[in-house]
């Protein structure tokens, strides 16, 4: 196992155009946990047909928000796709939140739904379906076979910008142009 060069925490991780598996080809993955035992995140970048009033319905809760009614829920990533996960700012009080830092969390628990259909709240979510899920170790190899490229978040990129927009203010973050980006680039 190598050891942990630096912590993904809170990072954005964006996919390398050589990165052939189509669950990750031109993501913008956000990353809620990174430590030894491996390293969590939800891809904010890939919305689905699904909304979240279609949600709600499906698990029979109440969502009296119109404005987040309309907003898609996202495939998070291959892995537990049939559960549902919340990135949220700020971190709240949930039964199952991973907190990331002081204002964004990542809760798992139905909870937080249930708050979001009655009382509209937290406001800047992003609903996933499915995460994306490394092994200890794993993530770093990746990087280091030039999969993928990490910048620090930042929130407004995932909250305040339309889903197509993201990977490209991901990169512009670097200073970097998608299209220019080549296969041998390393990480920031």
């Amino acid at each position: 196992m190598s050891e942990i060069t630096s912590n993904l925490t809170h990072n954005f991780l964006i996919a390398m155009p050589t990165l052939a598996d189509p669950n990750f080809a031109r993501t913008l993955t956000y990353i809620a946990e990174h430590n030894e035992h491996g390293a969590l995140g939800v891809i904010v970048n890939r919305p689905t047909e699904l909304t979240l009033a279609m949600l709600f319905e499906r698990v029979e809760l109440p969502l009296e928000s119109p404005a987040l009614s309309a907003q898609p829920v996202y495939f998070g990533g291959p892995v537990q796709t049939d559960r549902g996960f919340v990135l949220h700012r700020p971190v709240g009080d949930w039964h199952s939140t991973l907190v990331v830092n002081d204002e964004i969390g990542l809760t798992s628990s139905r909870d937080v739904l249930q708050t979001m259909g009655t009382e509209g709240t937290p406001t800047e979510v992003l609903v996933t379906l499915g995460y994306a899920g490394w092994a200890a170790g794993q993530l770093e190899q990746e990087i280091s076979d030039n999969a993928w490229l990490t910048v620090p978040a930042d929130m407004s990129i995932v909250f305040d910008l339309p889903p197509e927009e993201r990977l490209v203010a991901a990169m512009q973050l670097l200073g970097v142009d998608f299209a220019n980006l080549s296969e041998v680039a390393g990480h920031a």
